[in-house]
């Protein structure tokens, strides 16, 4: 092995350990996840997976998060109701939003809990999303009208709320 060959050796094993030191490191972990935080809400598993990502340990990402959560400054209830009420501005069901949270690792009795405190009308919902995308007028062709309704699906709402968007004089 030439001088050169070793030298560049010895700094990539120096540069290993520093990095590895740096994954380890609590305080910057718990940095990174406040640095996260302050831009949105994220949950518990969420948060964690994305410091997993940024070089974290595992175990050094899901204790910086607990102790996140036990100081109330990351919360799954929290981030729920922000992200419903974010999906729900944005014109998405409770099909849709059920499902991303339910990929965002949250319980599933948190987001029944968290879409039944949102009170929404999917109804009237469904309804004005309709409107928007296709206009007042409803579908006359059973064309226009498969369309519309798998419109209404992809955004995730319910069969119940997809008919009464489509039926004439919005019949529930």
């Amino acid at each position: 092995m030439s001088k050169v060959e070793s030298i560049n050796k010895l700094e990539r094993d120096l540069f290993r350990k520093e990095e590895a030191a740096a994954n380890a490191d609590p305080k910057a972990a718990r940095k990174k996840a406040m640095d996260y935080l302050a831009r949105r809400e994220y949950g518990q598993r969420e948060l964690e997976e994305k410091l997993v990502a940024a070089g974290f340990e595992a175990t050094t990402a899901i204790d910086a998060v607990d102790r996140l959560t036990g100081e109330g400054l990351q919360d799954d209830r929290r981030f729920a109701e922000s992200f419903v009420q974010s999906r729900i501005n944005q014109g998405k069901g409770p099909v849709r939003i059920r499902q991303e949270l339910a990929d965002r690792k949250l319980s599933t009795s948190l987001i029944d809990a968290t879409l039944e405190a949102a009170d929404a009308d999917w109804f009237e919902l469904a309804r004005d999303i309709r409107r928007k995308k296709f206009g007042g007028e409803l579908p006359g062709e059973f064309a226009q009208k498969a369309r519309q309704m798998r419109f209404l699906k992809y955004r995730g709402f319910e069969t119940a709320h997809i008919q009464a968007a489509v039926a004439p004089h919005g019949d529930d």
